[in-house]
């Protein structure tokens, strides 16, 4: 019996572990607008290189950037963005992502290696569980975009991202003119097709050579592997990004080619090929807006009516509210995981809940909940969900005294 109940109480620490980090996942990705993965199924075509560049131009920008490397066995973002020597730090229970400038946040498993030289022998669980730690566990606030390098191939690391993403906006394909590298970047775009990833485009690296002193083109690899790829894929073509011998030691010294030598015809390449992806994504934004006109509100019950003291309630009924008509559209009933500070928070967050109208809550309580951009109404009357949230939308919810204040 004693070894039965260490057994049961094992899989139920388990089954609470794999919840809440599903709860931590579903938290992040809510505040993170558009994701991008940068794939390629050939090594050396300069993917990590172009993935550095569109974050630093997106930050540029403006944008709220996070730039992901799960390159777990030949991570070479520190070493694009100089950042080397920057080591994680964790806070409040959570990593730190690494500040490249203000508006863009870094996270590598090589801030995680002792040194360069240090190799990661690991197979696809022990990967699979590290990249989920990078999306669960970082602190990476709110994005306008996350741009994800992805190491060469269709393996273990593209796919773990894809499948915890679960909605990615979609990805950059990187490929060079020649045949050798098409043959096996066609790879990478019949993985999206099969994982129902959406193409953005084909971005073609290394197409010709760019003479430092007159500006002259020079065609080294023949042929036009890319365009013809992505027409061959029904795909965008982004553009080809011709060679400035001026990008190796900018990289060397981890300056971003962009930024550096932004008057180069190269680095004016690289803005003409990024810029359809700005674009896209404004036009999907708005698009989705238009469709966003349902909102959700969570109400905590015991015994199907509002609970008055919110960290003992059994159930929340999640009730989704159409804003031009002012009527409730579904009702849900669901469990919620275990209530442990900042777990609730973020499992509603990824229910999509945007108001929470409560008996009793705890000041700190709405501190979290308010960081996970969730209103709280305290001290409505024990009515039943339908009842509450019509009185609500209708603008006649009358709220007391916060009973609960623990």
């Amino acid at each position: 019996m004693a070894k039965e109940s260490t057994a049961i109480r094992t899989m139920q620490n388990h089954k609470n572990r794999l919840q809440l980090e599903q709860v931590q996942i579903a938290g992040n990705l809510q505040q993170i607008e558009h994701k991008i993965l940068v794939l390629s199924g050939k090594g050396g075509v300069g993917k990590s290189s172009i993935a550095v560049n569109l974050a630093v131009w997106l930050s540029k920008r403006g944008k709220k950037v996070g730039l992901l490397d799960i390159d777990i066995h030949g991570p070479s973002i520190p070493k694009l963005l100089n950042l080397e020597n920057a080591k994680l730090k964790g806070r409040d229970n959570k990593i730190e992502p690494i500040l490249y400038n203000d508006t863009l946040k870094v996270i590598s498993i090589g801030f995680l290696l002792q040194d360069g030289n240090t190799a990661l022998i690991w197979r696809g669980p022990m990967k699979h569980n590290v990249i989920k730690q990078f999306i669960s566990e970082v602190s990476w606030g709110r994005l306008d975009y996350l741009i994800i390098d992805c190491p060469p191939g269709t393996g273990d690391e593209p796919l773990s991202m894809v499948q915890l993403l679960s909605n990615a906006g979609g990805a950059v394909i990187v490929t060079t003119p020649q045949q050798l590298a098409v043959v096996d970047v066609k790879k990478c775009l019949t993985f999206c097709r099969q994982l129902n990833l959406p193409v953005l485009g084909i971005i073609e690296n290394m197409k010709g050579f760019v003479c430092p002193h007159c500006n002259h083109k020079t065609d080294i690899f023949k042929g036009d592997g890319g365009r013809q790829m992505a027409e061959d894929f029904n795909v965008p073509f982004l553009g080809s990004i011709p060679i400035d011998p001026n990008m190796v030691p900018a990289a060397d010294l981890g300056k971003p080619f962009i930024s550096c030598n932004n008057q180069s015809p190269t680095a004016q390449s690289l803005s003409r090929a990024f810029e359809p992806l700005l674009q896209s994504n404004k036009r999907q934004t708005k698009s989705n807006n238009k469709e966003q006109i349902k909102m959700r509100i969570a109400i905590p019950l015991t015994g199907g009516k509002l609970s008055m003291h919110f960290g003992h309630c059994e159930q929340f009924a999640i009730l989704e509210i159409d804003s031009e008509s002012k009527s409730i559209v579904n009702t849900e009933l669901v469990s919620p995981p275990s209530h442990e500070p900042g777990v609730l928070p973020q499992w509603l967050a990824g229910l999509q809940v945007e108001l929470i109208i409560a008996g009793g809550m705890g000041q700190r309580a709405q501190q979290l909940f308010t960081q996970n951009q969730i209103q709280v109404v305290v001290g409505a009357p024990g009515d039943s969900p339908e009842e509450l949230a019509a009185a609500y939308i209708e603008g006649r919810l009358e709220s007391g005294e916060n009973i609960c204040d623990h």
